[in-house]
């Protein structure tokens, strides 16, 4: 789904009428080809490309973005994918990795039919595109991780609950900036565990900006550090902080995490 959605983006910020990508496979040296966007035949789908052969293996196998003017006859990249490419018409063509944890998760690419330079508005398009995709994976995983914390025999445990916490502010602080919304609703999904076994009391009504800005504070923030994470300035967030205490009948920051993790809004 990120793929998809980090493709159609890409083609409508740089005019690539091809763009194509698929993630690395579990365990294994190769970007299997998943999702197509404006192609014109199969040739491309579920092409398994192995790191450091073709376009995209160079660019698995450097985790740095690649580029050719003319695919089928650059001296730059091996040819074991010619025939697929050419049955597609593809000539200039460019593919990013998405670097994960120091690690190639996925290639996207991108393509002309004419054999004619990428200027640096596209190369920059794909890159940010790629971006896209590792800020997804990166949250899902951690939302991953967050359902199993929420749920696991380590709930118990204080240090490992305070970095649960920590972990529940971070993603709440990310979720705004999710585009996807199927994506933002399962992090949200992941946040909402931690306060399962406590469900939020129903004479307090805490608004969703409310609870990020006292997840924020519960993790230890400052209004301008709250401010710079949740994409407010630090007035905005003193603005819902003092709500948020009115709300739970507290005077103090403190008082109010206190509150909220009482009342079940926090974990």
């Amino acid at each position: 789904m990120e793929i998809r959605g980090a493709l159609a983006r890409l083609r409508c910020a740089t005019g690539l009428p091809v763009a194509f990508g698929g993630l690395v496979e579990p365990g294994r040296r190769q970007v299997r080809i998943s999702e197509l966007s404006g192609t014109a035949t199969p040739a491309l789908s579920a092409l398994a490309v192995t790191s450091g052969f073709g376009l995209g293996g160079k660019a698995a196998a450097l985790a740095r973005p690649c580029a050719v003017t003319d695919y089928s006859v650059s001296r730059q990249i091996s040819h074991e994918y010619d025939v697929p490419v050419a049955a597609e018409g593809l000539r200039s063509v460019v593919a990013v990795p998405v670097v994960v944890r120091r690690r190639v998760r996925a290639v996207l690419y991108g393509a002309l039919r004419a054999a004619q330079p990428l200027g640096d508005r596209t190369l920059g398009a794909a890159v940010q595109a790629a971006r896209d995709v590792e800020q997804a994976l990166v949250v899902r995983e951690e939302a991953a991780e967050l359902m199993a914390a929420a749920t696991g025999p380590e709930r118990a445990a204080g240090a490992a609950w305070e970095q649960v916490r920590e972990a529940h502010a971070a993603l709440r602080a990310l979720a705004p900036r999710i585009a996807d919304p199927a994506l933002r609703a399962e992090l949200l999904q992941a946040c909402a565990l931690l306060t399962a076994e406590t469900a939020p009391s129903v004479t307090v009504r805490l608004t969703p900006r409310e609870v990020d800005v006292l997840a924020c504070v519960a993790a230890g923030a400052t209004n301008g550090v709250a401010g710079e994470r949740l994409g407010v300035t630090a007035e905005t967030v003193k603005a819902y902080l003092r709500s948020a205490m009115r709300k739970l009948g507290v005077r103090t920051r403190g008082q109010a995490v206190v509150a909220a993790r009482r009342t079940g809004w926090l974990p």
